[in-house]
């Protein structure tokens, strides 16, 4: 396979490659190795003939070494991020030397290499590097991943204009234009892997392979064979040769979620394969290259992992070059509303459905004061179960399936109020009075039945001073009947 880009057009120039080394050997190697790719290539020897040839020319990649005879290579790295923000930079660090690399990338380069070179890992670096400028900027006017119309930006998948979301489609912009290593935060159910995915889209590598692995999924005595593959007869059962996770992934990412539930021999080797970029299928003899970007998450504190002994150190400083957080759904509450009418407009697609229920405009109010342990993924349990016990035309707080319900008994309902309910006792339990209810730091209350009384009275109390203590029109607001919010006044205490 030729290595070489397609050939530029008439008129068009080929890349160009800035090479700063101070080794006269290695900038020949690198320069024949680039000049074989079809690129234009510029060397200096050091900081000032690099900032020089930068004055003079627009480069595509920059690759440089971490030590120069006039400074470091990490200067070299900041100067380009700051004046030349389209150009990526690569850089070459001593074998083993993780810590440089480690410090590189944090300080925004694009990738590394690792001495000796691996002139087939410079090769697939290169490939990525030089489309960056064409993704970056394609990103900037809503540029689109695999297979996707052009005028399609994937970071649209994040739903919400809260300023929690707006920072992370942002960071996720940022992301996309290096290869360091990102660590993906957040509770369960907040879209950590959504997240993983639109990194990948939205980066160079977006046409090639995308692999989720769970962590926690595979038992421990097949892991090193399931990430990274087994020759034909290295055990009981390997009738035939098989690649990895890594091997599925080359080129593109490889996504590990809950990172955490790696058992500690499997750490080892992991760290291995990302700080070599090589890997060991089992019962081979010898390493082969992997080129893939990896993406981490765990709903877990890694940091607090490491302290506690269950999680590697030189790992965690390996996987979390860059961080993620995403937020809790109960901290951008007001993305709630357009959430909901997403998830329902998807529901009521997949239900045949003409068009969706609408939320009543207390249901609304009681999904925005709920806790969501579960983050986006409750959101979608809660919302497809009310479908299937509504009406199909709107969603009451009934509906959610919260917390027991009951009926008015009226026949006269409108049709929008007419939803399957449980009978109204004879005798409507009486609230204890009410109580602040205490609510952890991750948002979990002490009690949630408690909780959701006091968000319940609390709207009753807000409709019925709105309309003056017009029973009938705070009923009419709330969008229950009279006999209804007649029950609910009597259970909660509200007099």
């Amino acid at each position: 396979m030729n290595d070489a880009p397609s050939s530029p057009g008439r008129g068009q120039r080929s890349p160009r490659v800035l090479v700063v080394d101070d080794e006269a050997d290695l900038r020949e190697l690198l320069e024949l190795t680039l000049v074989g790719m079809g690129l234009d290539v510029d060397c200096a020897a050091d900081l000032a003939q690099a900032r020089e040839l930068l004055a003079r020319h627009t480069f595509s990649l920059c690759l440089t070494d971490m030590r120069l005879p006039d400074g470091e290579g990490l200067e070299l790295v900041s100067h380009i991020g700051r004046q030349f923000p389209n150009t990526p930079v690569a850089v070459i660090t001593a074998f083993g030397s993780a810590e440089n690399a480690v410090a590189a990338l944090k300080a925004g380069a694009f990738d590394y290499l690792a001495k000796p070179l691996a002139l087939d890992s410079l090769r697939s670096l290169v490939r990525a590097a030089v489309q960056l400028p064409q993704h970056a900027g394609a990103h900037a006017a809503g540029a689109a991943g695999a297979g996707a119309a052009p005028d399609t930006d994937p970071t649209r998948e994040l739903i919400g204009a809260s300023d929690a979301m707006q920072e992370v489609r942002a960071s996720i912009a940022r992301l996309a234009r290096s290869m360091a290593p990102v660590a993906i935060s957040g509770e369960s159910g907040s879209g950590k892997e959504l997240a993983a995915r639109l990194v990948h889209l939205s980066g160079p590598r977006a046409r090639q392979p995308f692999v989720a692995v769970n962590c926690g999924a595979i038992p421990e005595a097949l892991m090193e064979s399931e990430f990274f593959g087994h020759r034909k007869g290295a055990f009981t059962g390997a009738d035939h040769e098989r690649d990895g996770f890594f091997q599925a992934a080359s080129g593109g990412t490889l996504f590990l979620d809950e990172v955490a539930d790696l058992p500690l021999p499997m750490q080892v080797k992991l760290l291995r394969a990302i700080q070599e970029k090589r890997v060991r299928k089992v019962g081979a003899t010898s390493e082969e290259p992997v080129d893939v970007r990896i993406i981490s998450a765990t709903h877990q504190d890694l940091a607090q992992c490491v302290s506690a002994g269950r999680f590697r150190q030189d790992l965690y400083y390996r996987l979390n070059v860059i961080e993620l957080k995403l937020p809790a759904l109960r901290d951008r509450r007001d993305d709630i509303p357009v959430l909901a009418q997403a998830v329902l407009e998807r529901l009521a697609r997949r239900a045949g459905l003409a068009q969706p229920p609408r939320l009543a405009s207390v249901t609304l109010k009681y999904l925005q004061s709920y806790g969501f342990p579960g983050n986006v993924r409750e959101l979608e349990n809660i919302l497809e179960r009310a479908l299937a016990f509504s009406n199909g035309e709107v969603i009451n707080v009934e509906d959610l399936g919260l917390r027991p319900t009951v009926s008015d008994g009226t026949e006269n309902e409108r049709a929008e109020e007419r939803v399957p309910r449980e009978p109204v006792p004879d005798e409507p339990r009486r609230a204890q009075p009410a109580r602040p209810v205490r609510v952890s730091d991750e948002g979990i209350p002490e009690s949630l039945p408690d909780f959701l009384d006091q968000a319940e009275r609390d709207a009753i109390q807000r409709a019925l001073e709105k309309t003056r203590y017009n029973r009938t029109a705070a009923a009419k607001m709330l969008g229950i009947t009279f006999r209804a919010l007649r029950y609910r006044m009597q259970r909660l205490g509200i007099n």
